[in-house]
Protein backbone atom coordinates (compact mmCIF):
# COMPACT_ATOMS: atom_id res chain seq x y z
CA UNK A 1 0.00 0.00 0.00
CA UNK A 2 1.51 3.42 -1.06
CA UNK A 3 2.18 5.54 2.00
CA UNK A 4 -0.02 8.44 1.11
CA UNK A 5 -2.53 5.57 1.83
CA UNK A 6 -1.13 4.13 5.06
CA UNK A 7 -1.52 8.13 6.46
CA UNK A 8 -4.76 8.50 5.08
CA UNK A 9 -6.82 5.36 6.41
CA UNK A 10 -4.72 6.09 10.01
CA UNK A 11 -5.54 9.26 10.14
CA UNK A 12 -9.27 8.58 9.29
CA UNK A 13 -9.12 5.89 12.04
CA UNK A 14 -8.42 8.42 14.47
CA UNK A 15 -11.26 10.66 13.54
CA UNK A 16 -13.59 7.62 13.69
CA UNK A 17 -12.42 6.95 17.49
CA UNK A 18 -12.32 10.62 18.69
CA UNK A 19 -15.91 10.92 16.71
CA UNK A 20 -17.34 7.92 18.76
CA UNK A 21 -15.88 9.43 22.09
CA UNK A 22 -17.61 12.53 21.12
CA UNK A 23 -21.24 10.41 20.07
CA UNK A 24 -20.57 8.57 23.39
CA UNK A 25 -20.30 11.32 26.12
CA UNK A 26 -23.13 12.98 23.77
CA UNK A 27 -25.28 9.64 24.00
CA UNK A 28 -24.60 9.54 27.62
CA UNK A 29 -25.99 12.62 28.37
CA UNK A 30 -29.51 12.00 26.89
CA UNK A 31 -29.89 9.25 29.32
CA UNK A 32 -28.16 10.29 32.39
CA UNK A 33 -27.60 14.10 32.19
CA UNK A 34 -24.11 15.18 33.57
CA UNK A 35 -23.03 18.13 31.68
CA UNK A 36 -25.48 20.60 29.57
CA UNK A 37 -22.34 21.96 27.40
CA UNK A 38 -21.77 18.52 26.10
CA UNK A 39 -23.97 19.09 23.45
CA UNK A 40 -21.74 22.01 22.20
CA UNK A 41 -19.53 18.92 21.03
CA UNK A 42 -22.28 17.97 18.63
CA UNK A 43 -20.77 19.68 15.62
CA UNK A 44 -17.51 18.52 16.13
CA UNK A 45 -18.89 14.81 16.35
CA UNK A 46 -20.48 15.65 12.91
CA UNK A 47 -17.36 16.75 11.82
CA UNK A 48 -14.87 14.17 12.79
CA UNK A 49 -17.09 11.69 11.59
CA UNK A 50 -18.37 13.14 8.33
CA UNK A 51 -15.77 14.58 6.75
CA UNK A 52 -12.68 13.13 9.04
CA UNK A 53 -13.47 9.51 8.85
CA UNK A 54 -15.78 9.00 5.62
CA UNK A 55 -13.92 11.72 3.19
CA UNK A 56 -10.50 10.48 4.48
CA UNK A 57 -11.14 7.08 4.45
CA UNK A 58 -12.47 7.24 0.83
CA UNK A 59 -9.61 9.33 -0.46
CA UNK A 60 -6.95 6.56 0.91
CA UNK A 61 -8.43 3.85 -0.77
CA UNK A 62 -8.81 5.77 -4.00
CA UNK A 63 -5.45 6.33 -4.50
CA UNK A 64 -4.31 3.00 -3.77
CA UNK A 65 -6.85 1.07 -5.87
CA UNK A 66 -7.07 3.48 -8.51
CA UNK A 67 -5.36 1.67 -12.04
CA UNK A 68 -2.13 2.30 -12.87
CA UNK A 69 -2.93 1.03 -16.31
CA UNK A 70 1.08 0.53 -17.08
CA UNK A 71 3.00 -1.63 -14.96
CA UNK A 72 6.08 -0.13 -12.98
CA UNK A 73 4.20 3.57 -13.63
CA UNK A 74 4.04 5.22 -10.39
CA UNK A 75 0.24 7.16 -9.22
CA UNK A 76 1.29 10.30 -10.03
CA UNK A 77 2.20 12.93 -8.55
CA UNK A 78 2.52 12.21 -4.85
CA UNK A 79 2.99 15.93 -3.99
CA UNK A 80 -0.44 16.48 -4.79
CA UNK A 81 -2.19 14.16 -2.59
CA UNK A 82 0.14 15.29 0.73
CA UNK A 83 -0.86 18.53 -0.11
CA UNK A 84 -4.55 17.51 0.08
CA UNK A 85 -3.93 15.39 2.87
CA UNK A 86 -2.71 18.43 4.62
CA UNK A 87 -5.80 20.82 3.55
CA UNK A 88 -8.38 17.98 4.42
CA UNK A 89 -7.09 17.63 7.97
CA UNK A 90 -6.49 21.39 8.67
CA UNK A 91 -10.07 21.96 7.25
CA UNK A 92 -11.25 19.24 9.75
CA UNK A 93 -9.63 20.48 12.59
CA UNK A 94 -10.42 24.12 12.47
CA UNK A 95 -14.15 23.65 11.51
CA UNK A 96 -14.66 20.70 14.28
CA UNK A 97 -12.58 22.69 17.37
CA UNK A 98 -13.67 25.94 15.88
CA UNK A 99 -17.18 25.02 16.21
CA UNK A 100 -16.23 24.28 19.42
CA UNK A 101 -14.59 26.79 20.69
CA UNK A 102 -16.98 29.17 19.17
CA UNK A 103 -14.66 30.64 16.85
CA UNK A 104 -15.39 33.39 14.51
CA UNK A 105 -17.12 32.44 11.13
CA UNK A 106 -14.18 33.19 9.27
CA UNK A 107 -11.87 30.66 10.84
CA UNK A 108 -14.84 28.00 9.66
CA UNK A 109 -15.14 29.31 6.09
CA UNK A 110 -11.50 29.00 5.91
CA UNK A 111 -11.55 25.08 7.11
CA UNK A 112 -14.46 24.86 4.51
CA UNK A 113 -12.51 26.31 1.74
CA UNK A 114 -9.46 24.43 3.02
CA UNK A 115 -11.69 20.88 3.08
CA UNK A 116 -12.48 22.10 -1.03
CA UNK A 117 -9.15 22.67 -1.83
CA UNK A 118 -8.44 19.14 -0.49
CA UNK A 119 -10.60 17.66 -2.99
CA UNK A 120 -9.77 19.85 -5.75
CA UNK A 121 -6.03 18.86 -5.51
CA UNK A 122 -7.17 14.73 -5.01
CA UNK A 123 -9.14 15.22 -8.26
CA UNK A 124 -6.31 16.90 -10.29
CA UNK A 125 -4.06 14.16 -9.33
CA UNK A 126 -6.76 11.25 -9.58
CA UNK A 127 -8.37 12.27 -12.89
CA UNK A 128 -5.69 11.02 -15.29
CA UNK A 129 -5.78 7.60 -13.83
CA UNK A 130 -9.48 7.70 -14.39
CA UNK A 131 -10.64 6.13 -17.93
CA UNK A 132 -13.73 5.32 -19.10
CA UNK A 133 -14.39 1.47 -20.18
CA UNK A 134 -13.14 0.08 -22.77
CA UNK A 135 -10.00 2.51 -23.72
Amino acid sequence: MPRPSVWFIRTALLYLGAGFTLGALILYQKGIPYWGEVWRLLPMHFEFLLVGWTTQFALGVAFWILPRFLRGVARGDERLVWLAYLFLNAGVLSVGLGTWLGAPRAVLLAGRIAETVAMTLFAIQAAPRVKPQGT
